[in-house]
């Protein structure tokens, strides 16, 4: 490994790992960060903060196993499993992924048409088609390179966009120092602040990032996740500032709308251009995902048959991309559907990341590359965090569908925080348990 990491070499990793930052800024973000903003101006900040960190930290952890193991994550899950219900695990999972990626595409295509149709008058059948069939083309060559390269390509004109926008926050430096680094709670902030947390870390990025990372030098893979996802936080941020210059009720139009009156046509023509980035890179990369976690659980047991030119891997993605498609076509988003995807993905998160955790202090497999005893303790914290999440997104979406649950009940909240306290305490035990210590 070299010591040096040279200055091109650097850049192109970050290019190649903005496709984290395409994956995980989609229409759902730009909605909650700057619905965010337009609420609470700068006070929200220090959960897109959080977020960023935990997002780079969760990342290096699952590239770092695929890359020193040489076997991606979702095998060494299947494998840590096995004689355990190891396959039935692996499909649950699968499911899941796919399920929540085939739920999100519609709102992607949707967001990026909505960008379109801010500054384009075509039919919305005809864009969707086109869109659908540009992602059709990219994702069939199986050319991960290029894919991630043009998304990094959209990360940088969304970013653009949005930090352009940004500048004209009515917000101080201090107030946006302050409200990036001190934890707040104002009044009613509770479902933005895990909308906030939970749009950023997506569980199935950690397959996609251990999916493509294989090839890479670790010191490689470390500097291109840290400025990649740095860089979609850094976005993130902008988009919430974007927010804080909306008057009155929230909604695009009304964002779309303040752009426009503070920068003029260059406004509305901004906001378009990165909605529909977010949009199409989302609609790239969430397709992709869903084919690379089946890759990712299943390739070991059946060698040569989830390459990315498999028909197995093509038909992941295809019927992802055709169920966005067709509700794109119809404009109709599948709240119900979505709301059972964030449920089953607040579930998912904090137990993937609980496997993630075991794995990277597995010494025979990773030798000098497993965990210390700072990464454990952050990732545990990480984990308890995502735990309480993800806990609490299945009881919103319980109460959502069924009404479970009295208006002020305090005891699923007692519940929540003593599972996720229970769930840390016995990741810990295992983690610390054997030789008192882990990592040097």
């Amino acid at each position: 490994m070299s010591k040096r990491l040279s200055l091109g070499q650097g850049l192109s990793s970050v290019l190649f790992w903005s496709i984290i930052s395409a994956a995980f800024i989609g229409p759902g973000t730009v909605t909650t960060t700057s619905r965010a903003g337009a609420l609470y101006g700068g006070k929200l900040l220090w959960a897109l903060t959080f977020s960023t960190l935990a997002t780079i930290l969760l990342q290096e952890t699952a590239a770092r196993i695929s890359i020193a193991s040489g076997s991606n994550f979702g095998g060494i899950l299947a494998r840590q499993n096995r004689g355990k219900g190891g396959e039935v695990i692996s499909w649950m999972v699968f499911i899941a992924l796919a399920f929540g990626c085939a739920a999100y595409e519609a709102g992607n295509l949707l967001g990026a048409l909505s960008g379109l149709g801010l500054f384009l008058d075509v039919p919305r059948p005809m864009l969707t088609g086109i869109l659908g069939l540009t992602g059709a083309v990219l994702l069939w060559s199986g050319n991960f390179q290029l894919i991630a390269r043009l998304m990094g390509g959209l990360v940088a004109v969304m970013g653009i966009a949005f930090l352009y926008a940004a500048f004209y926050t009515p917000l101080s430096g201090g107030e946006i120092l302050k409200g990036a680094l001190l934890p707040s709670f104002p009044a009613g902030s509770a479902l933005l602040t895990i909308g906030l947390i939970g749009t950023t870390i997506v569980p199935y990025n950690l397959f996609l990032g251990s999916g493509i990372g294989q090839g890479q030098e670790i010191r490689e893979m470390r500097v291109g996740i840290a400025l990649a996802v740095a860089i979609g936080g850094l976005i993130s941020v902008a988009i919430l500032l974007g927010g804080t210059q909306v008057e009155g009720e929230y909604s695009f139009e009304s964002l779309s709308m303040a752009l426009e009156n503070r920068l003029g046509n260059l406004g509305k023509a901004l906001f378009g251009l990165g909605l529909f980035a977010a949009g199409f890179s989302s609609a790239i990369t969430a397709p992709l995902a869903a084919a690379v976690a089946g890759a990712s659980l299943f390739s070991e047991s059946a060698p040569g048959r989830w390459t990315s030119r498999s028909w197995r891997f093509r038909l992941v993605w295809g019927i992802v991309l055709f169920v966005g498609l067709v509700f794109g076509i119809l404009d109709f988003r599948p709240i119900p559907v979505i709301i059972l995807a964030q449920a089953l993905n607040g579930f998912l998160l904090p137990v993937i990341a609980a496997f993630l955790l075991l794995a990277a202090n597995d010494r025979s497999l990773l030798g000098q590359y497993a965990n210390g005893w700072l990464a454990n303790v952050l990732t545990l914290a990480i984990v308890g965090i995502t735990t309480l999440l993800g806990l609490h997104n299945i009881r919103l979406a319980l109460d959502s569908a069924f009404h479970i649950f009295q208006e002020g009940s305090l005891v699923p909240y007692y519940l929540i925080c003593s599972v996720a306290a229970g769930v840390v305490a016995w990741l810990a035990w295992r983690i610390f348990s054997k030789s008192g210590r882990v990592g040097s």
